[in-house]
């Protein structure tokens, strides 16, 4: 089946992204395929896909499995969560067809996709952006600096930073209450790498839940509660919390769609990739056919995964390269 990307329906959405560049690594010869070659029974394919990699990404990964499934029942797509660094070992050793990424690939693992003969496909498919936020009365802030975030949360703040006047002096004698992302949680590895600088460092004297909405319980119920959660369930809810603006160096940044789009709402805002194997491309028709779903549906899988999807001007970057990648 050939899936067409209806660009011309986008032209008048703002719809966004930081990029959807697919750019071509050349870093060798062609790989062994980790999976067998997609084939054909009946009226449909068949045949196996597999993804490695990132907890962030893996709920649009997951989607994009889900509808894609009702296209082509035929076809097996599984997704794996081994981290982001974990799936590119197994992707530049050839054990995956598609790497989820919450980050660019590193020069080291570059380096080890050479050292493999691994020729791969970098593609940006959706945005992230993460909030914070307060109780409604809370009165004496408006923008949190970076800075005051890893005050508040960082590990050693555990048991000694307890009041919000201990973050900054202007700040009420008010007792501190948080809530956030529990540890299985993609939000919880973007969060403390980005605030804390390193993934998993963080304060355990918090409330965490893999369920936001107990976080929106919990910040609705006390003046002086904060929590970090995704944009979107953040707007869905913004009669019970408050949504802050974040400084990153340069001046307070509301999140929106907008601004995770720009790149200006950082370091909270990034994009998210898929590694595609081009050799595992051209050779498997089942990874070709899902890996062209994916892309075609984009904006579907982001908002069912809830995400911030592509912009026109991405979109058709990426039919470009694709067109490119097949020859």
């Amino acid at each position: 089946m050939t899936y067409v990307f209806r660009l011309a329906q986008r032209t008048a959405a703002v719809i966004g992204a930081t990029g959807l560049v697919l750019t071509l690594a050349a870093c060798g010869g062609q790989s062994q395929g980790a999976t067998g070659d997609g084939g054909t029974s009946g009226d449909g394919l068949s045949g196996e896909v597999s993804i490695d990699g990132s907890s962030t990404v893996e709920p649009l990964s997951s989607a994009a499995a889900t509808l894609f499934r009702d296209e082509e029942p035929g076809i097996n797509v599984t997704v794996a969560t081994s981290g982001t660094g974990g799936g590119f070992k197994r992707f530049c050793a050839g054990e995956t067809d598609i790497s989820d990424a919450s980050r660019p690939i590193k020069d080291e693992e570059i380096a080890a996709c050479e050292e493999a003969g691994i020729e791969y496909t970098e593609i940006v498919i959706a945005n992230d952006g993460l909030s914070v936020v307060v109780n409604p009365e809370n009165d004496w802030l408006e923008c949190i600096t970076t800075e005051q975030l890893a005050t508040i949360w960082g590990p050693d703040s555990e048991g000694t930073v307890t009041s919000w006047n201990q973050v900054d002096p202007s700040f009420p004698d008010e007792p501190l209450a948080l809530y956030g992302a529990g540890t299985d949680s993609g939000t919880f590895d973007y969060f403390t790498e980005a605030i804390n600088g390193e993934e998993g460092a963080i304060r355990t004297d918090y409330t965490p839940s893999e369920d936001d909405n107990l976080t929106v319980q919990g910040v609705s119920g006390a003046t002086g509660a904060m929590g970090f959660f995704g944009l979107s369930y953040a707007e869905e809810n913004s009669d019970s919390v408050k949504l802050l603006a974040v400084d990153g160096g340069d001046g307070c940044v509301v999140p929106s769609k907008e601004t995770v789009q720009d790149g200006t709402y950082s370091p909270l805002g990034r994009p998210l990739f898929i590694y595609v194997n081009n050799a595992k491309y051209a050779e498997n028709e089942a990874l070709r056919s899902f890996v062209d779903f994916y892309l075609a549906n984009e904006e579907q899988i982001a908002a069912d995964a809830l995400f911030i999807d592509l912009t026109d001007e991405q979109a058709q970057t990426a039919a470009d390269e694709l067109a490119s990648l097949v020859g």
